[in-house]
């Protein structure tokens, strides 16, 4: 006898250009009943990896963070959905939690999982970075992806609980230079979302937003106990402050980009 149909679990991914990650994301997953991915025209062998996996892989040109988690969510057909990146994977035992959860018959209408995460060679522990609360399992008539053109959120109708156990993170591959490659993409759409919303470039905040960033990550938040690795994060996160700020000037202003002068 089949395992019931309320009892039964969808993943959703998204992806582009993942081929160094999707392979770990998926291998994580091959104790749930319906995987689902949703790729935004990779150029690389993300489709390839994926076919190991699964026949439902879905091709779709990038629409945003939370229409491209949604369209992925409308192909689910089971009453529970995990919801994962790419870059992350689900522990044995975070699975085994899932899997106890969800065929509770008062089981909540959803649940956030902590995240922790891979960086500079070891997992952080503070920073900021954990425990990272993120609301990715929920029923699926219950769940939906909103937010601008970062920084989605999960919106529940109903009550959500957290689970215990842990769920991997490889962020920015895990380098310095991943991780300014997304400062870089990043900051502009929100400097974007930050313009939208009517926020003007003040040079106090130019200077002050990253300092204070530095602070609440290294002090606060007690990046100082991760070690070199907190530093970095705090200074890093710090600079994409700064880089987000200067994007907002050069949006506000119409600063476009110079091509390179003929020599």
């Amino acid at each position: 006898m089949g395992q019931p149909l309320q009892n039964r679990l969808s993943a959703c991914i998204i992806c582009h250009n993942e081929e160094k990650n999707i392979k770990r994301c998926l291998d994580s997953l091959k104790w749930v009943q319906d995987i689902i991915v949703v790729d935004s025209m990779s150029t690389d062998g993300t489709v390839e990896i994926a076919k190991a996996y699964t026949d439902r892989i879905f091709q779709r040109e990038w629409p945003g963070y939370a229409a491209q988690k949604n369209y992925a969510l409308s192909k689910a057909e089971t009453d529970w959905v995990l919801s994962l990146d790419a870059d992350e994977a689900v522990s044995k035992a975070l699975s085994d939690e899932i899997s106890t959860e969800i065929a509770k018959p008062d089981a909540l209408d959803g649940y956030r999982i902590p995240r922790l995460s891979f960086y500079q060679g070891r997992w952080i522990n503070h920073s900021g970075y954990y425990p990272d609360r993120q609301l990715r399992l929920f029923r699926r008539e219950k769940g939906r992806w909103v937010g601008g053109r970062v920084h989605e959120r999960m919106e529940i109708d109903g009550h959500a609980g957290d689970l215990k156990r842990d769920l991997y993170h490889y962020p920015y591959g895990g380098v310095i230079s991943g991780q300014l490659k997304t400062i870089n993409d990043f900051s502009t759409l929100l400097a974007r979302d930050m313009y939208d919303r009517g926020k003007r470039f003040r040079l106090m905040l130019l200077f002050s937003r990253p300092f204070f960033k530095f602070l609440e990550v290294y002090l606060v938040k007690r990046g100082f106990m991760d070690g070199l690795a907190g530093f970095i994060i705090a200074y890093s996160d710090a600079y994409a402050m700064f880089v987000r700020y200067v994007k907002l000037r050069e949006i506000e202003k119409g600063i476009q980009p110079v091509g390179r002068p003929k020599v």
